[in-house]
């Protein structure tokens, strides 16, 4: 019987990366092609007697006391998709953009950052401003384009600002604190945001017709209206300041913090009436189907990453990227970043982490770089995926609920800009990581 050992660590290597590949051509999900992969090498490689090394892996991972985190954010999202928070927030935050040039889209953007600051996910973050505020921009006369843009961009900021469900995978591959990562990542999340708005504005300024100022008829109906600043304030920044600052003043762990966050949610729900067992049941539903999603990549992805390990391949994948960078820290970062952009492109972000950071992280440690800067970067990098076609799930996230008319090329046109302002970001935090280490 012919043993895949005896072909070599760079032949299998390759034989396992076309293998993936082929089968994801099939439309076989990711989880059960790393899985089947992993099975595959398992037994040709090693044979039956190494299959509980890589169930004991497998079993590592869903193990994490911090991985209980994941779902209680998810549900947080959940809840909030389902509540009108985040509708009240919206009209609440209308006296920010009534009479600036470019200010709806300046107010989703502020209203997208409260959202991500509270939930760390960015499926329902999109959906929601894709319903609340494109259509108002559309109607306002915007530029369609950079109406879509603003909309997609700013429900991605989830990607970044914590609690950001990014930052906790990669904490849990790359074992380094949690709420170091969150702390890491607020100040670049923020810098991000405000590029957002100053692009928003500065777009404007030069060219009024891409948003029309509105009428004093629009200007009073909106002041006419009945809005509850406190009953549209006060539960999501509520939220928020439980939520981060529990975390960053030391007084309740990520997991803590996360329930602590959702009975924040119920409860606000509770006092606004708008909590029934329907809304309850159904973002269970939603929080189990997302976390399932994540458990079975995670489970397919650390399966293979075993095996590789066994088989050393990281060995190899390290020998290869030093060689190819000549030593060079520098180089090597830039390696990686071009991987990940591109693995980016084809891969859900949960299946780019859990592949390649058990492999990135010891190379980045060992040149000497700070494993919690590179969490910043690489979660810059997997914002840069959320956007980029062609299958960016923003892009896929706002098409499920914009007008039937803007085509996902539309769409995926109209994020060029922002992604020019992610790679600007993410340039900025390699070039200068006291960005992310500001809190040292």
């Amino acid at each position: 019987m012919f043993e895949l050992s005896s072909m070599g660590i760079g032949y299998g290597s390759l034989l396992m990366l076309g293998l993936m590949i082929a089968l994801l051509l099939t439309g076989m999900q990711l989880a059960f092609v790393t899985g089947l992969v992993a099975l595959i090498f398992t037994l040709g490689w090693f044979g039956p007697d190494a299959l509980p090394l890589v169930t004991s892996r497998m079993y590592s991972f869903v193990d994490g006391y911090i991985f209980l985190a994941v779902p209680m954010f998810v549900l947080m999202a959940a809840l909030l998709d389902r509540s009108g928070i985040a509708r009240d927030l919206f009209d609440a935050m209308k006296s920010v953009g009534r009479r600036v040039r470019g200010g709806v889209a300046v107010q989703t953007l502020l209203v997208a950052v409260v959202l991500a600051s509270m939930s760390g996910v960015i499926g329902g973050e999109t959906v929601l401003l894709g319903i609340l505020a494109l259509p108002q921009m559309l109607r306002l006369g915007y530029d369609r384009k950079l109406a879509i843009g603003t909309t997609c961009a700013g429900g991605a900021l989830g990607t970044m600002l914590p609690p950001s469900i990014v930052l906790i995978i990669y904490g849990l591959t790359a074992s380094v604190s949690i709420g170091d990562l969150f702390k890491a990542a607020f100040l670049p999340a923020l810098l991000l945001a405000l590029m957002y708005i100053g692009y928003v504005l500065i777009r404007c300024k030069l060219n009024p017709a891409l948003a029309p100022l509105p009428t004093e008829a629009e200007l009073a109906e909106d002041a006419a209206r009945d809005i509850s600043y406190f009953k549209a304030l006060f539960f999501p920044l509520l939220s928020v300041g439980v939520v981060l600052g529990s975390i960053y003043t030391g007084v309740a762990s990520v997991t803590e913090a996360s329930a602590l966050g959702v009975v924040g949610i119920m409860i606000s729900a509770v006092i606004r009436r708008e909590m029934s067992w329907n809304m309850l049941k159904d973002s269970a539903i939603a929080t189990m189907r997302t976390c399932g999603m994540i458990m079975w990549i995670g489970i397919g992805a650390s399966a293979l990453v075993g095996v590789y390990n066994l088989m050393g391949g990281i060995d190899f994948v390290e020998e290869t990227i030093l060689a190819f960078s000549g030593g060079s820290a520098t180089m090597t970062l830039l390696i990686m970043m071009v991987i990940l952009l591109v693995l980016g492109m084809f891969l859900d972000w949960v299946g780019v982490a859990l592949l390649t950071m058990p492999i990135f992280v010891p190379i980045i440690t060992g040149l000497g770089m700070d494993p919690i800067w590179f969490g910043v970067v690489f979660c810059l990098n997997m914002q840069v995926s959320f956007l980029s076609p062609p299958f960016g799930p923003a892009a896929f996230y706002l098409k499920s609920v914009a007008p039937k008319d803007i085509s996902l090329g539309e769409i995926f046109s109209s994020l060029l800009p922002f992604i020019g302002l992610q790679l600007i970001a993410l340039t900025l935090v390699i070039v200068f990581p006291q960005l992310a280490l500001w809190w040292r």
